[in-house]
């Protein structure tokens, strides 16, 4: 990612960028770079307009589904078992209490 967002930042300067270009980008914010990796996005992407690009790789994102409308049942239905374990630790909670109250001895256990 960082390697397109090189190429996306030198395609600014209006001309079609280069390879020393991207890695004279990156080195200047202390990322070391692959050579094998940027010849491979210049030589990909060379001779295409940046904004073509972008647009085509938004209209096939546009058909992938995302799951957004599967995470919200499903942190609903996350929900419930969680409601009902807090129901029963309290349940228990309230069990221990009540042992504990008729302890009045200090748990000995005196007259027990």
């Amino acid at each position: 990612m960082r390697y397109v967002a090189a190429y996306l930042l030198a395609s600014f300067s209006g001309k079609e960028p280069t390879s020393d270009e991207i890695e004279k980008i990156l080195s200047s914010v202390g990322i070391e770079s692959d050579s094998a990796k940027v010849s491979l996005i210049v030589k990909e992407l060379k001779g295409k307009n940046v904004d073509d690009v972008i647009e085509s790789g938004r209209s096939k994102l546009a058909s992938v589904p995302t799951g957004a409308a599967v995470a919200a049942p499903a942190a609903a239905g996350a929900a419930a078992p969680a409601a009902a374990e807090e129901k029963a630790s309290k349940k228990e909670e309230k069990k221990e209490e009540s042992d504990n109250e008729s302890d009045d001895d200090m748990g000995f256990g005196l007259f027990n």
